[in-house]
């Protein structure tokens, strides 16, 4: 059942009241100086860098920012892709960003829409046609021209859209990329130095349509001749897409050759085309090529010039619901049902329902849907936001004992501008508009007995950035992040001569926010929340201190649930406390010092240090030096006595000295702690899968008698788990043997395996076996090393290499 779309009247602005009026700055600066309550206080600050962009921006919402924390930004060359780390081994307080770029294609996309020569025939033949109708719309048309000719080329990209994380080899996000000339690819990014084209499916669907002659079902009439303009045209649009969303993961049944069923991950992306149809492809994870597409259908949508796509998913009695909703340019949204085969636990809707029907000419131009909890009803509801014009237009979708309820209406007087871009946070729901005079309102949408209302307020970026003008926005996974689009604005009433792109960051949480967010996660991932710890390790850096209230949740944390989670997170805040201690270099990191190296390398007892030590930032020697500018091969400390004043050597130098050596050893004991308790996890998949006399590759034994060398170590759990294993295996021990002299590997370090003639292997940290090659995997931020899988390998040791860092949760590569 569906109840008739409501008009949700209300005498407040923010609550969606319609205005006769369309985006007069009279209303716009009334409805600002109505301050929202003042819990819903927001303080915008900047956040360096600012990223200067080396080309224009290009396309409608040109800002995408994925789920494991990587921005794309659309421009007339390249997706450029910049990745945030929340670097536990730089003491700059800026923000850490790694920058990438997909580059565009070389050559111009031509769709295929029938053979070559008759397509040139036809070409020529409407270019010359002596009806105007015909030569000027197809002379003018950019999909019939992509190269141009007399017309400038079409470079650049139109839009881009980000995977949930993984669903590339890595387990991370793949990027849909949509060029201008309507060439939609699928990237990812393998070696986090090349991003690398892992299907072209645009060609594909041409492809598919020429071998059913351009027919979408047997019941289609019978498609035209090539040479008639209308059917020229309808070829083209039917496979021009305009946008393209990617679902959430699905799981998916696969039958073994042995009529054994295992579950399978699955992962759709939906394409929405010019024609008002919409091809959902279906992807097996991990995404690999073409090889990996399992399926394509086509939905017609019935909806004229549709320009934006979006998904609904809802979760309803552990019962999972999915549609598309589509919106056009002349102002109808609707929701329509999508089927999935083979997807384990989804239903769909019986018929499209209409979000809003009225053909008003106010084009949607961005559309979020947002999961939510209704603290009335006390169930799981959908909140849909689309931008149309100036306006927000949202609808709130709730599925009760009565059926489906559709609550709708608009939130007017917000921008004196069209809304350029919108983002949305969907951890709580607030969503972001931007004009492009450097206006960002926040709305925050407050549940009422009937539907909802939003609270909002103004956000000038023109008091954190100076005058600029917005071309795109988007907010951080976990919201503490807003990154812009801007380029100069006006200066004393004159535009600028030249636009310099650049993506700034503003936040959007206060330190005190995101360490409660931290504290009471969820997800219980570092890696998966790097916007909210850069802010802590931004507050760490500056005060030189980690506050108390931090470390006393954490201490209780610890003690009531111990999460190796939080032993992470104490881990994180003793390396940034340490990288705050340290002095910053007087000399230019790349300038080469020749009679100081001699020094270095004749006294210094840091440059003996492993590559493991010297990348985990805790090296074991004294803390003169700190373990950064050890892997930087630079001096600090042999002129440190002539840097400082000679009566403060004694009561400056050493006190500083101790704290550090005193952070260094709480650094140790943490990281022992988190190594035993993963070798405790692998010891159970060890004991669960393996036969008494099977060398498992793991070095048992050496595991058994590292955890156990410690007198002071007293785990129960550990204790009768090594006697278990110890007795399964009997007497058989299966050293590990150095490759290049046959001796033994012993096991005595966690980190790192030397054979008696002095041979050195690393270990890897997710199986501790000793990896002996030259190619392995490393973390993102460089804390440890991981072998790669072999085929002898069986699938539980395979799962265990798939692992996250098991000292900062972020993935190898």
């Amino acid at each position: 059942k569906m109840a008739a779309a409501e008009r949700e009247g209300s005498p407040s602005l923010s609550a969606g009241e319609e205005e006769p009026a369309l985006g007069l700055e009279s209303l716009v600066e009334e409805v600002a100086a109505a301050a929202p309550s003042a819990g819903f206080r927001l303080t915008a600050v900047r956040r360096e860098p600012a990223v200067r962009l080396q080309h224009g921006v290009s396309g409608l919402e040109p800002l995408a920012w994925s789920e494991d924390h990587r921005v794309s930004v659309s421009t007339a060359r390249s997706i450029a892709v910049l990745e945030q780390l929340s670097d536990v081994h730089s003491g700059g307080q800026e923000m850490v960003i790694h920058r990438t770029a997909v580059p565009a294609p070389a050559t111009a996309c031509h769709l295929k829409v029938g053979p070559k020569k008759e397509v040139a025939e036809c070409k020529e033949k409407f270019a010359s046609s002596v009806d105007p109708t015909v030569s000027q719309a197809f002379m003018l048309d950019r999909v019939f021209n992509p190269e141009g000719k007399s017309l400038p080329p079409l470079r650049g990209f139109k839009y881009s859209s980000w995977s949930p994380p993984g669903c590339d080899a890595n387990g991370r996000c793949l990027l849909a990329a949509l060029t201008m000339d309507n060439r939609l690819s699928v990237h990812a990014n393998l070696n986090r130095l090349q991003w690398v084209q892992l299907v072209d499916l645009t060609e594909i669907y041409g492809e598919r349509l020429r071998e059913v002659s351009y027919r979408l079902s047997k019941a289609d009439a019978p498609s035209g001749e090539l040479g008639d303009f209308p059917e020229f045209q309808r070829r083209y649009s039917m496979q021009s897409p305009v946008r393209m969303e990617w679902s959430g993961i699905c799981t998916t049944q696969q039958v073994k050759h042995n009529n054994e069923c295992r579950d399978v991950g699955s992962v759709l992306l939906a394409v929405l085309f010019e024609n008002g149809n919409i091809a959902v492809w279906q992807f097996q994870l991990p995404f690999l090529g073409k090889e990996s597409i399992t399926s394509c259908n086509t939905i017609e949508s019935g909806i004229n010039s549709p320009s934006v796509l979006s998904w609904w998913e809802y979760e309803h009695n552990n019962r999972k619901m999915s549609g598309l909703i589509v919106g056009s340019a002349f102002g109808p949204i609707k929701v329509l049902p999508v089927n999935l085969k083979a997807v384990k636990g989804y239903f769909t809707l019986r018929q499209p329902i209409i979000l809003w029907q009225e053909m008003d000419q106010l084009p949607v131009h961005s559309i979020k849907c947002i999961p939510l909890y209704h603290p009335y009803q006390k169930c799981s509801c959908s909140l849909v936001v689309a931008a149309r014009g100036a306006y927000v237009f949202w609808c709130l979708l709730l599925i009760s004992k009565a059926g489906l309820t559709v609550h709708n209406s608009h939130v007017t007087g917000l921008h004196s501008l069209p809304i350029v871009s919108m983002a949305a946070d969907k951890q709580n729901g607030t969503v972001y508009t931007c004009s492009s005079d450097g206006k960002v309102r926040q709305l925050i949408p407050i549940f009422t007995d009937v539907a909802l209302k939003f609270e909002h307020q103004l956000i000038k970026l023109s008091e954190v950035f100076g005058s600029v003008r917005t071309h795109g926005i988007a907010v951080s996974p976990c919201g503490a992040y807003l990154a812009v689009i801007t380029t100069e604005g006006m200066n004393n009433g004159l535009h600028p001569v030249h636009k310099n792109y650049q993506v700034q960051f503003v936040t959007l949480k206060t330190f005190e926010e995101a360490a409660a967010q931290l504290l009471e996660s969820s997800v219980q991932n570092l890696f998966r929340q790097v916007d909210l710890t850069d802010l802590v390790r931004w507050k760490i850096l500056k005060d030189k201190h980690i506050p108390q209230f931090l470390q006393e949740a954490l201490d209780k944390k610890i003690e009531s649930c111990g999460s190796t989670y939080f032993w992470r997170f104490k881990l994180f805040l003793l390396r940034i406390l340490y990288q705050s201690m340290q002095k910053a270099p007087t000399e230019a990191m790349w300038r080469p010092s020749h009679e100081e190296a001699k020094i270095l390398i004749s006294d210094s007892p840091g440059m003996g240090s492993t590559e493991d030590d010297q990348e985990e930032g805790t090296s074991k020697q004294a803390s003169k030096q700190s373990p950064r500018d050890t892997g930087k091969g630079m001096d600090i400390d042999d002129t440190a006595e002539d840097s400082l004043p000679q009566s403060s050597d004694v009561g400056g130098r050493e006190p500083m000295e101790e704290k550090l050596l005193e952070i260094q050893e709480h650094i140790e004991a943490v990281e022992m702690h988190l190594t035993r308790e993963h070798m405790k996890r692998v010891l159970g998949e060890v004991y669960l899968h393996t036969w008494i006399t099977e060398n498992t590759s793991i070095p048992t034994r050496g595991v058994c008698d590292f955890l156990m060398s410690n007198d002071g170590y007293d785990d129960r759990t550990a204790r009768v788990l090594i006697g278990h294993i110890l007795k399964k295996m009997n007497k058989q021990t299966f050293p590990e043997h150095c490759s290049l002299c046959k001796e033994i590997l012993p096991f005595t370090d966690r980190k790192q395996a030397v054979c008696s003639n002095g041979h050195i292997w690393l270990r890897c940290f997710l199986t501790y076996q000793s990896c002996q090659t030259l190619v392995y995997r490393r973390c993102l931020l460089h804390d440890s090393i991981a072998r790669h899988p072999t085929p002898e390998d069986p699938e539980w040791i395979k799962r265990l290499l798939q692992g996250p860092c098991t000292l900062c949760d972020s993935p190898v590569f």
